[in-house]
């Protein structure tokens, strides 16, 4: 055990540690610009069209103005993050943001940070141990949100500054591997010496747990306790590997980090470590079992195996169909699609020459087999699946990658398309719309056999847009897009109104129950008005004027002309004002008690022999109200949920609204995790939903354009629209589950890793 430090001695030695972990991965920063810099001159000159060329080049011409604004922002970033904020200025922040909607692009950034940190995470063994020994040292439970220290902090940063320097988001996916490799190698290294710079100084030389273990009454250990152990057991495994070489079933470190991994975290970061688990398992057995495989290596089949290949796919093209002679409905197609899988891995098997590619073989078919077996999707499409053994070997072959990442196209393609349909029973798919897409995708792909991941890009990205149009192709659904885009819209007019207004009047002295009218009542007309009109529309200007006069109106009178003028202009202001509530749904006694407001106001104002409102002032108001969307910015930045119900639905529609349900605002505060999550789901993808005691079935339709409403739909024909807040909310409480957390292709290689573990000789036999 360490010496015991004085308190100021460990909270100095501690900021060592962290300025000389920030002072070596500074030095990364060339390097990382260096690896972008070579990926994009590789690509520069690549392109299947003039166009690519041309964006590419213009990419390269874009890093090279900015590239250097990114490696000082991303080094000064990283050093102001070691001084931690004080709680006068988390109070600040937190005050200010409370008010506001998390734009898009910073949404965006958490979720590009993340999935870096997760990697980085994933890749440093001794992270873990740092942890402990800062936590020991600091007499803390768990490392500060802010510290830089956590690879989510310090990622988030770098992505950061990328935007700050004036470098997009297209340019980023271009480089995004190569500068993410890098990074995650040099992290690893500032990891380890951080920890080697501890050690040397007496901190937990060796990482004691048990003063982690707390038993429950069952005798069992914690959950803290056995994540711990699991990351000590197998430190060359990120996602605590199964020892398959030795035992050939599951060990114990695997079961652990399995467990860890559903004890913590948010449920996507849980979803992403389970699949990144099942992954490195995979990748582990090929490299134990395959001794000639190799993850980065791309490449082709040997000859004898690749003209096996060419000759099944010759075979069927010449008889029109990949499996001749399997039957497209019931069970009876199923069972002899599972045959063809068989039968065709038997004779590839024959023809390989290397053991990775027997593996590969044999992985890619136990795979399929799953699919096949997999009850839920309806028979028709399993055996449309199936077709896709043969194109997907071909791309795990050539890109050993395919076993390593999620989002290979091939897998982002096959999940996508399962998850829509295990919602749906074999009557709804078969012969409808969606297995049409499946059999065009299929036979897609089929047609082009030698493009590899390319094709399945192509048909991944015409099958997210199929899906956008499927899911509101019904009237009813589109009426009802139409007016929550159109709502959304409004709420983002009027929250960008309210701000401009509030900057034009800052300087102008204007009585409080004006500018409380003018931003609460008078911003929501003149967004609604714009919708509705067009923000040029001679109606639309009308209201807009009607807010600058009623600014000169309510100001101090002392000329008689001015109060002559006001006397006989006020009848049209007022009835401007009513036409504009009135507009807005805003009737009767709510209209009223407005109106006498205002009244009163100007009333009192009319005998004011306070200094009035220069007439000049008052006409470049009106001059800027009526070009408001020329100020505006395009980034709703105040404001929470959007004022979105049933009777808003109706008036709007002009229909019955009783099959929507509005879920709009309440519930509690969700993280910055959970709106991440909120932002990431899928269309198409099948949830029970849990709502004012009634459990539901329902799948995701439809996403704003700014994402602040989901549409959800039920198998009962509810649909259910839901903020953005709220669907964070609920997604936090549990309310709402995914049917499935696992994707498809994770959940058939996790079947194929237990064959395998059963039986192990059928890998290679």
């Amino acid at each position: 055990m360490a010496p015991a430090l004085p308190q100021n001695s460990q909270l100095q030695l501690g900021r060592q540690a962290r300025e000389r972990f920030v002072g070596d991965l500074s030095q990364v920063v060339p390097e990382l610009a260096k690896a972008a810099f070579n990926k994009l001159q590789a690509l520069s000159d690549q392109g299947s069209s003039g166009r690519d060329i041309q964006e590419r080049r213009d990419a390269m011409q874009l890093f090279q103005t900015c590239y250097k604004a990114w490696a000082a922002g991303t080094a000064q970033a990283w050093q102001r993050a070691l001084v931690p904020p004080t709680a006068t200025t988390q109070g600040r922040l937190g005050k200010g943001m409370s008010f506001e909607l998390i734009g898009d692009e910073v949404v965006e950034n958490r979720i590009l940070a993340s999935r870096i940190a997760l990697a980085v995470a994933e890749k440093v063994t001794d992270l873990n141990d740092l942890r402990l020994r800062i936590q020991r040292l600091e007499n803390i439970t768990e490392l500060a949100s802010h510290d830089v220290l956590r690879p989510e902090v310090i990622t988030q940063l770098l992505v950061e500054q990328w935007g700050a320097s004036g470098l997009n988001r297209e340019v980023w996916a271009m480089v995004n591997d190569a500068v993410q490799q890098v990074f995650i190698e040099r992290a690893i290294e500032s990891y380890n010496r951080t920890n080697e710079f501890l050690i040397e100084r007496g901190v937990m030389p060796e990482i004691d747990l048990k003063p982690l273990v707390r038993r429950t009454a069952g005798g069992d250990l914690s959950a803290a306790a056995r994540a711990g152990a699991a990351a000590r057991s197998d430190p060359n495994s990120a996602a605590g590997a199964m020892n398959s070489a030795q035992s050939g079933r599951p060990s114990r470190s695997a079961t652990a980090e399995e467990t860890r991994m559903m004890t913590t975290g948010t449920p996507l970061a849980r979803a992403r470590q389970r699949a990144q688990g099942v992954l490195g398992r995979l990748k582990r057995m090929l490299s134990d079992k395959g001794a000639d495989f190799d993850a980065t290596h791309t490449g082709k089949a040997s000859p004898a195996l690749a003209e096996a290949i060419s000759r099944i796919d010759a075979t069927h093209m010449e008889q029109g169909v990949s499996m001749s002679g399997v039957a497209f409905d019931g069970v009876v197609g199923v069972e002899q699609a599972a045959t063809v899988v068989r039968q065709r891995t038997t004779e590839l098997k024959k023809k390989a020459t290397t053991t990775a590619e027997k593996a590969t073989i044999e992985i890619v078919a136990l795979m399929f087999q799953s699919i096949l077996s997999e009850e839920r999707i309806p028979p028709a499409v399993r055996v449309w699946f199936a077709r896709l053994q043969m194109p997907v070997l071909r791309v795990a072959l050539s890109e050993p990658e395919f076993f390593g990442t999620l989002q290979h196209p091939a897998r982002q393609l096959i999940d996508r398309m399962g998850s829509c349909v295990m919602g749906f029973d074999a009557s709804a798919v078969s012969g409808g719309a969606m297995e049409q897409e499946i059999k065009r995708v299929v036979q897609v792909i089929e047609q082009y056999p030698e493009t590899g991941r390319r094709v399945f890009q192509l048909v991944y990205e015409e099958f997210q847009k199929f899906l956008a149009r499927f899911l509101t192709e019904s009237d009813s659904s589109q009426r009802l897009v139409s007016v929550a885009q159109q709502v959304e819209q409004k709420e983002t007019l009027a929250i960008q109104y309210t701000i401009e207004m509030r900057n034009m009047l800052r300087d102008i002295p204007v009585r409080d129950e004006i500018r409380e009218f003018l931003f609460k009542v008078w911003a929501e007309v003149l967004a609604l008005a714009a919708i509705k009109n067009g923000p040029q529309h001679v109606d639309t200007i009308a209201l807009k004027k009607s807010a600058a006069d009623l600014v000169w109106a309510a100001s101090a009178k002392p000329n008689r002309n001015d109060r002559a003028r006001v006397i006989q202009d006020l009848p049209a202001l007022l009835q401007r004002l009513r036409q504009g509530m009135t507009l807005l749904g805003v009737q009767g006694p709510a209209q009223e008690g407005h109106i006498k407001v205002i009244g009163d106001t100007l009333a009192d104002a009319f005998l004011s022999k306070t200094q009035a409102i220069p007439r000049d002032q008052i006409d470049a108001m009106a001059k800027r109200l009526a070009n408001l969307e020329d100020f505006v910015s395009e980034d709703a930045s105040e404001g929470g949920d959007l004022a979105l119900d049933a009777e808003s639905i109706e008036m709007m529609l002009g229909i019955d609204a009783s099959a929507i349900e509005v879920v709009a605002d309440g519930g509690s505060k969700p993280g910055d995790a959970m709106l991440a999550w909120a932002n990431e789901l899928q269309l198409g993808a099948w949830f029970t939903l849990d709502h004012n005691n009634k459990m539901s079935q329902v799948q995701f339709a439809w996403r704003s354009d700014r994402k602040q409403l989901h549409l959800f739909a039920s198998t009962d024909g509810k649909s259910y629209l839901i903020q953005q807040r709220r669907l964070a909310s609920y997604l936090q409480a549990g309310l709402l589950v995914p049917t499935e957390e696992e994707a498809l292709t994770v959940r058939a290689t996790r079947d194929a890793l237990a064959k395998l573990d059963a039986n192990p000789e059928r890998l290679l036999g």
